[in-house]
């Protein structure tokens, strides 16, 4: 476990990040091992993977881009020869759902859909667990949140030590805002299975609890207990986040630049650098990491960051570039089966459609009721005029349980209670959210300042 124990714990993957060469390698040789030893239950000749495919238990987060791909192409080529072999298939969907996550291609996910349906007809359910949490990831990286808490479960019932199962309940349980269960479900993965995506999982439900010092705390255990470089580069990169949304850019950026002296491919860090770049004024060098992340990674959320960017630095014309790709890419996403409505409705509420927004921030959180969701309808029916009703939600963004701080929040709260009249309260908030992140974001954070002056020349 990790509480106590990190540093006995076994490190096994890293959501979302890329690893090195020689850990691949390593990675290959030790799940190719258990496969060829009928650790997954498989039986007989066609269960021989083909030299370089990904094989079952390969900790697919772990792999760089071209690694990963190399080993979907490998694994391709196996399935061609052994069709039957249902720990292939399963692992092949596996494959694609990393690989749509972490390189923002949605068309992959319906691939991932087809791998694990051949897979479970080759072998049931009642002893696939593979094909089941793989279902569960493909699920939460579609947005799917109830049914990749449904599949994980599924997946417990076969095999209650399975680590992406685990994981994706964890996952589950926090984006649909049921944060007490996700703190009882991050224990008893802590439990079974401990490890860094496990522990950078809990660090993320204390962080949502408010107690950032407790995430902080896990974090640096974590990464002292890291024994690949890849390890450390993904737990400074978090640290470097947490440092950021307190504020504390240099902080932030001696984590980053940590992460990539570990790891100089890890994406993630780069971004974040490029953040505590533009926090600290330097826009020359923001934007050159900015630019680099979005070349390898087009997802929303990066080329919504670069677009800011480019928008504080008056540069408005490469901004509504960005805006218009991540358009693009919701498109793209909603056509594979990818439910986009919060990323739109934040992006299209700063940047575009105001009605949009709010259809769309209604649509989510009819689906589960976050802070985040809460926050993200606060501000979509704040553009479009309706602020009593956007004062509840923003409230219930911000209220004790769970307790989490964020600036954006904050931000989005002061300026609704500006328009309501309310200037004392919209003082307070906008202030907090400076003081907690004088740079959450390169539009809001000069828009904050700008409300905060007009306040004060009102009074």
């Amino acid at each position: 476990m990790l509480v106590g124990k990190a540093r006995s714990a076994r490190w096994r993957g890293l959501p979302g990040r890329r690893r090195t060469a020689a850990v691949v390698a390593v990675a290959l040789a030790l799940t190719a091992g258990s496969v060829a030893s009928g650790a997954d239950g498989d039986t007989g000749p066609d269960r021989r993977p083909a030299a370089g495919a990904l094989t079952a238990g390969v900790p697919l987060d772990r792999l760089a881009a071209g690694d990963l791909a190399q080993g979907i192409n490998g694994l391709q080529q196996h399935l061609k020869d052994q069709p039957r072999d249902a720990t292939g298939w399963a692992t092949l969907g596996a494959a694609y759902v990393e690989q749509a996550r972490t390189g923002g291609d949605p068309t992959r996910y319906p691939q991932a859909e087809e791998a694990f349906a051949r897979s479970l007809k080759l072998r049931p359910a009642a002893g696939n667990d593979a094909a089941l949490a793989g279902q569960a990831a493909l699920a939460a990286a579609r947005h799917d949140f109830a049914a990749a808490l449904r599949r994980a479960d599924e997946a417990l019932k076969v095999n209650p030590y399975s680590e992406r199962a685990l994981a994706t309940r964890v996952d589950a349980f926090v984006e649909l805002g049921r944060y007490d269960e996700a703190l009882s479900a991050v224990r008893l993965a802590d439990r079974r299975r401990p490890g860094i995506p496990v522990f950078t999982r809990y660090a993320y439900v204390l962080e949502l609890r408010g107690d950032v010092g407790g995430a902080r705390k896990v974090l640096l255990r974590a990464r002292g207990s890291a024994s690949h470089a890849a390890d450390a580069a993904y737990v400074s990169t978090y640290l470097g986040q947490l440092a950021f949304g307190q504020g504390d850019f240099r902080d932030a950026l001696t984590h980053f630049g940590a992460a990539l002296r570990a790891d100089p491919t890890c994406v993630p860090a780069q971004e974040g650098r490029g953040r505590a770049y533009a926090a600290l004024g330097d826009g020359v060098r923001a934007v050159r990491d900015l630019e680099a992340v979005v070349r390898r990674h087009p997802l929303p959320g990066q080329l919504a960051a670069l677009g800011e960017q480019y928008e504080a630095l008056g540069r408005r014309d490469r901004a509504a570039e960005q805006y218009a790709l991540v358009r693009t890419w919701t498109r793209l996403a909603r056509a594979n089966g990818v439910a986009t409505d919060l990323e739109s409705a934040l992006i299209e509420a700063d940047h575009g459609d105001a009605a949009g927004a709010l259809t769309a921030a209604r649509a989510e959180w009819d689906r589960r009721r976050t802070v985040h969701t809460a926050d993200a309808l606060a501000w979509a029916l704040h553009v479009n005029g309706k602020d009593k009703e956007a004062m509840v939600y923003a409230k219930r963004a911000a209220a004790l349980s769970p307790g989490y701080r964020n600036a954006s929040f904050l931000f989005h709260r002061g300026m609704i209670e500006r328009a309501l009249g309310d200037r004392a309260a919209a003082r307070r908030d906008l202030t907090a959210a400076l003081e907690l992140n004088p740079a959450f974001s390169a539009t809001g954070a000069r828009e904050a300042r700008a409300a905060l002056t007009g306040l004060r020349e009102e009074s």
